[in-house]
């Protein structure tokens, strides 16, 4: 399923793996977030095999009507605020797809599927 976007040139269709790929750039770029966590182990398995960057792990987008409904599956640094994260990753998202895709996401919702140590990432 794409996001429709009409001008007044035509239609533009925008593919919600290119959204999601935005969405997860948006997201690792803040203080804290470390990862995007999986929704789908297979795939997701595959690129980390192949040392590809996949941005749009573990992001979800939902179209209803005219609404746009995004999530966001992240790990966070242990010893940092989730709150102020996940708040930042929200606000980073939005202006992103607003700047970016001239898109307006209606809702962003994160999730924080795990906390990891600086330790471990090494």
């Amino acid at each position: 399923m794409a996001v429709k976007i009409e001008s007044k040139y035509g239609i533009i269709d925008l593919d919600n793996e290119v959204i999601a790929t935005v969405v997860g750039v948006a997201a690792t770029d803040n203080y804290g977030v470390i990862g995007m966590a999986s929704k789908n182990q297979l795939k997701d398995g595959i690129s980390e095999l192949l040392k590809l960057d996949n941005y749009s792990r573990g992001v979800t987008i939902h179209q209803e009507g005219e609404s746009i409904i995004v999530s966001v599956a992240i790990f966070v640094l242990y010893g940092t605020k989730i709150s102020e994260i996940c708040k930042n990753v929200q606000q980073q998202v939005k202006y992103d797809l607003e700047t970016i895709l001239g898109i307006t996401a209606d809702k962003v919702n994160v999730q924080v599927q795990g906390v990891r140590d600086s330790e471990s990432l090494a």
